[in-house]
């Protein structure tokens, strides 16, 4: 089917416009109708976050998500141009979107009105119907609203002229959505501006008013201490959000490893074979779940979960890096590895108080009760007796990240209890019978049931 190309020919086509907030509605309503989800690739929020954003535009209401960092408020504002139809048809060289027929700027109001139906239309992409802005101390009403244009006032025209106007981002996102970053950070007067925006519609630009009846759905994130401190943010903006939303960190370890798998940074690795070693990521997303709980740990800036993601990433790269110096062509994290998440942990994790010891030994306690932790999920009970037993008898094992892995498959298979705790946790190459070899190993330590000796960056487990 042909496009419109005039006013005209759009009319003739049956066209009918909507508001931004019927748009969504109606396609919010399709998607629900065929059982889609509304915000594809984000995990843990189909029956807390998700259900209140449906309700929000099923009733047409602006959102405010609340939410400390790394909990995807962003990424679900950028969502919503899902729910836009694929085009919008818009009087053509417009800078605000207008609609065809019932344009709101002045030019556009002067050329339907010499033209007629023969006016040109342009198809504008849902992605180009998009706003975004972080708030910063620094923003001014000619970034938001706009700001008379001193060239076009130097061309001839009066300054009091509508044409003298150089529309800022919500004007220029007109018949979208536009998306406000960390929303207490706006000053006060900016706030009033977009408060006039929002619901009275006009602005004052250098002393003399503008009536900008835009067609815009707002959508802003803020940290709940900053947004719910007094002064932060003024009481009327507050009031014309019609939901307020609060997001949260996966409340379930599969939810923060599947984010892992998902925002993974991958690079083809050329004659590398990673194997699985999913007790390893239970332990990242672990260590990431047992720092929100952590009294040591700042819980009002929040542990995003981009520290299991960066600590997974620096884990595996701790372990290629291994197997590229030993020449093996199996890659497989060991616990030996954790010690490479510190510096994808430090720097996204604020310290109430340091103490004895400081960062480091908060974080070599969360690792270990990490390790603890799924090691109990994984063995019951006696299960790891008869390995208990082997090493009463005077057997030991001596452990590196740097050792081959051939040389725990040496040291090991004089136990055949080790044989089937590897075996358990889908060990089949040398590389992942080192790995699981490790993670048995610091278990039982961890468990008080085996000694551990350090020397020389190598460790001994013995009874």
């Amino acid at each position: 089917m042909n496009k419109a190309r005039t006013v005209g020919e759009l009319r003739s086509s049956g066209y009918q416009p909507k508001s931004v907030k019927q748009e969504l509605r109606d396609n919010l309503i399709a998607r629900l109708r065929k059982g889609e989800p509304l915000f594809p690739g984000i995990v843990g929020f189909e029956e807390s976050v998700q259900p209140q954003v449906e309700n929000a535009i099923l009733s047409g209401q602006d959102i405010v998500f609340l939410g400390e960092r790394g909990q995807a408020k962003t990424r679900m504002a950028r969502l919503l141009i899902g729910l836009l139809d694929p085009e919008l048809p818009a009087l053509a060289g417009c800078e605000i979107n207008d609609s065809p027929f019932a344009p709101i700027c002045q030019a556009c109001r002067q050329r339907v009105a010499e033209v007629g139906d023969k006016a040109e239309i342009a198809w504008i992409p849902n992605d180009r119907r998009y706003g975004e802005k972080l708030a910063t101390p620094d923003i001014t009403i000619a970034d938001l609203i706009g700001e008379v244009d001193p060239i076009r006032v130097a061309e001839g025209r009066y300054l009091g002229d509508e044409l003298t106007i150089h529309y800022g981002l919500v004007p220029r996102t007109n018949r979208g959505i536009f998306a406000i970053n960390e929303l207490p950070d706006l000053a006060e007067r900016i706030q009033v501006g977009l408060l006039n925006i929002m619901e009275e519609r006009d602005v004052q630009i250098r002393g003399y008013k503008v009536r900008l009846p835009i067609d815009v759905y707002v959508v802003a994130s803020a940290n709940p201490e900053d947004y719910t401190n007094r002064g932060r943010i003024i009481t009327p903006l507050k009031d014309r959000f019609g939901s307020q939303i609060r997001t949260h960190y996966p409340r379930r370890l599969q939810d923060e490893i599947a984010i892992m798998e998902a925002e993974l940074t991958e690079f083809p690795a050329t004659g590398f074979q990673y194997a699985p070693a999913e007790y390893m990521k239970q332990v990242v997303a672990e260590v990431t779940q047992l720092a929100r709980k952590a009294p040591e740990i700042s819980q009002r800036s929040g542990v995003s979960v981009r520290v299991s993601i960066c600590n997974w990433e620096n884990l595996l790269s701790n372990a290629l890096k291994r197997a590229i110096r030993l020449d093996e062509r199996e890659v497989a994290p060991r616990v030996s590895d954790l010690s490479a998440i510190v510096a994808s942990t430090s720097g996204k994790i604020e310290m109430e108080t340091l103490g004895d010891g400081g960062e480091d030994k908060v974080l070599t306690k969360l690792m270990q009760r990490a390790v603890l932790n799924v090691f109990n999920r994984t063995f019951t009970g006696g299960e790891l007796d008869p390995v208990v037993a082997a090493f009463q008898g005077g057997f030991g094992i001596e452990v590196s990240d740097t050792m081959p892995s051939k040389e725990y498959v040496r040291q090991s298979s004089e136990v055949r209890a080790l044989h089937a705790a590897t075996d358990k946790l889908g060990a089949k190459d040398a590389a992942s019978i080192a790995a699981a070899l490790e993670f048995v190993l610091e278990g039982l330590h961890l468990s008080r049931k085996l000694n551990k000796d350090a020397k020389a960056g190598r460790y001994r487990y013995r009874s």
